[in-house]
């Protein structure tokens, strides 16, 4: 009975080995961790000056505010040329669930988004200040893409 006992204890730590991975992975590319996962890309692709990138990650509701050339040139003047700096640091803070939300009166509601807020730090010429914009994230065509509020 022991010889038998034995046996089985490395097929159960095998096992269990097996479901801390399936949970971890469940755990890391949970919808609200794939919607964090976006924004942060987005916020790093403008520290570096990649509007180009960052532009690409908009939901279609964003894109049809901004043609990715003006997007690109505006971003760039006024986040750096204005305020005078050439990068800027940022956090991501708090995640919340919003159930049809909308980005603007007039627009279809989005089933699943979440919201979350970004403080951008800038130190420019104008000394040092926080940015803080409630930022969300949406699921478009099987990628997570990226909205801001225009609601009145």
């Amino acid at each position: 009975m022991k010889k038998n006992r034995i046996r089985i204890l490395p097929i159960l730590a095998v096992g269990f080995i097996a479901l801390i991975i399936v949970l971890l992975f469940f755990l890391f590319n949970s919808s609200e961790q794939q919607a964090k996962r976006v924004v942060h890309d987005f916020y790093t692709y403008e520290q570096e000056g990649d509007f180009s990138s960052s532009w690409q990650l908009l939901h279609p509701y964003m894109k049809d505010k901004f043609t990715k050339g003006h997007y690109i040139q505006d971003r760039a003047h006024v986040f750096m040329n204005h305020f005078g700096v050439t990068t800027f640091s940022y956090e991501v803070e708090g995640v919340e669930k919003i159930k049809d939300w909308k980005m603007e009166e007039d627009l279809e509601a989005l089933n699943e988004v979440y919201m979350m807020t970004v403080i951008q730090t800038y130190k420019g010429k104008y000394g040092h200040f926080d940015l803080y914009q409630n930022v969300f994230a949406a699921k478009e065509e099987e990628e997570w893409t990226i909205l801001w509020d225009y609601n009145k």
